[in-house]
Parts: structure tokens; sequence; C-alpha cells
């Protein structure tokens, strides 16, 4: 059975002023299912009437098969100067690391002793290969609505030299180290205020990691750790093997203060 939506005879019900409005009432037949009623009442109602947009819909059921829906209408209120919106992802990012956390097995066939190496991935004659794992990467974005004044040639190139940089100092709740920004995308809305989007990623801080026999190994979320494998003799397997023998951390970023941004901290 399809799901029907008629506009009731009491619909329309208007105002007019600075916040003109008008609510529609309609009857949803054909479901019992509240989720299918919400959705055909929306599919089969327009997302703008009389030059008003639909901001808002209500529904409640009345028989088994029947609903009572309404949509409001109201006036679209763009962001105003001052006004802020954030958005964020937690899809992660990608690392390539030779390491493991801890071996958890090592099988090997009748007689022979397996090399031991330390946590060591993909370890070869000459290389070790390592693996790509995901890690966390917290992906946010603000969008600002800044005053047309503000937004001078010194500014703009201030979000240009802060590009590919690392907070400093806390950042959003986070701790200096955490927080590269990726750069900003601005355009201006009439000659009043500009709409400018600031793109941020997040990577922890991380302390007391261990690496083979390494240990109390500190990295910034931003900075790259690397590994120095050499030839050390395995007197069980009786052959040499690549162990890591030191493990360095680079800072790869600089660091800024991020009140330069000028949307706080």
């Amino acid at each position: 059975m399809s799901v029907t939506v008629t506009e009731k005879w009491d619909s329309r019900e208007q105002s007019a002023g600075e916040q003109p409005s008008v609510d529609r009432r309609f009857l949803v037949v054909g479901t019992s299912d509240d989720i299918e009623a919400h959705s055909e009442l929306i599919a089969q109602t327009p997302a703008i009437y009389a030059g008003l947009v639909r901001q808002s819909t209500h529904l409640e059921r009345i028989a088994e098969n029947a609903w009572e829906g309404s949509v409001r209408y109201g006036k679209f209120e763009p962001p105003q100067t001052g006004d802020s919106s954030y958005s964020f992802d937690t899809g992660g990012g990608t690392q390539h690391i030779t390491q493991s956390l801890g071996t958890v097995g090592v099988w090997a066939a009748p007689g022979v002793f397996p090399p031991n190496f330390r946590g060591g991935i993909g370890v070869t004659k000459d290389s070790v290969e390592g693996v790509d794992i995901a890690i966390p990467v917290y992906n946010f974005a603000e969008t600002h609505y800044i005053d047309a004044a503000l937004v001078t040639g010194a500014y703009k190139a201030a979000l240009f030299y802060l590009t590919g940089t690392v907070n400093n100092g806390p950042f959003r709740g986070f701790s200096a180290g955490e927080v590269l920004f990726l750069g900003a995308a601005g355009s201006i809305r009439g000659r009043e205020d500009w709409e400018i989007a600031y793109r941020f990623a997040a990577s922890p801080n991380v302390q007391g990691l261990q690496v083979g026999s390494m240990t109390g190994i500190a990295k910034r979320g931003w900075d790259y750790l690397w590994i120095r494998y050499a030839d050390v003799e395995d007197p069980d397997a009786k052959m040499l093997v690549k162990r890591p023998l030191s493990v360095y951390v680079e800072q790869v970023y600089p660091y800024t203060n991020f009140a330069g941004l000028g949307i706080g901290v």
C-alpha cells in the first residue's frame, strides 16, 4: 500500500512581519511506521513555500495507519557577523610503522629456531619492510563570519604563515603539540563580512613508548619517530638479524601561537 500525503482543509495558518511563517497541515495515510510516515511527509511536501523555507516538521498518530503532520515554513536567516559553526570527523590517518606493540606469537618448522626481531615487522636480510596502519587523527573545521574591517592583507598573510604549523600552547582543549593547522579558505559576503573556514587535525601526544629494549620514549603528536636498525647476532638462531638499536623523534613542523588566527584558543 502506497503512502499518501494530503493537505488538510484547515491548513496554511500564516503570520506576517519581521518573522513571517506558514504552517501547513497534512494527513499521512498508509503506514503504521512512524519513520516511514515522517520520511513521506518530507518527501511529498515542498522545501520552499511562498518564498519561505521549511524549518521544522511535526508528526502525530491519529489511527493505526494514519498520522497528522505539519510543516512550518519561515524566513531563511543567513549567518550573521560574529556567528560560527563547527564540524568534525574521526576518520583518522595512516602511518607506516616498522615496530609492533608486541609479538603475539612465533611458529617455526621442527628443528628451526626462529630469530627474535624484538618487534620488527617484515624483517628481511637487507631491510625492515614494516606495514601501514590506521592511526587516530581528529579532523575538525570551524567557520567564522568575521567583520570585513578585520580581514586585512596582514591578517590573510598571517593565515598563510600559520598554515602547516602546530600549536605551541593549549588550543580547543588540546595540549601543545597536538593540533596541526591545515589552512583556511574565505570568501567575502557583500561588504560587511567574510565567511572563513579553518581546518585542523589533531594527533595525541604520547609518553612511555617502548621500542625493542628501549623504554620511556616521548613523542609529541606531530613529531616524526623513526628507528635505526642494525645487524645483531642471535645466538639461538645462529644468524645475524636486524634489531632496533636507537629511536629518533624529529620535529618536522614549526610551532606557533594560534592566537594569531584571531578565533580564540
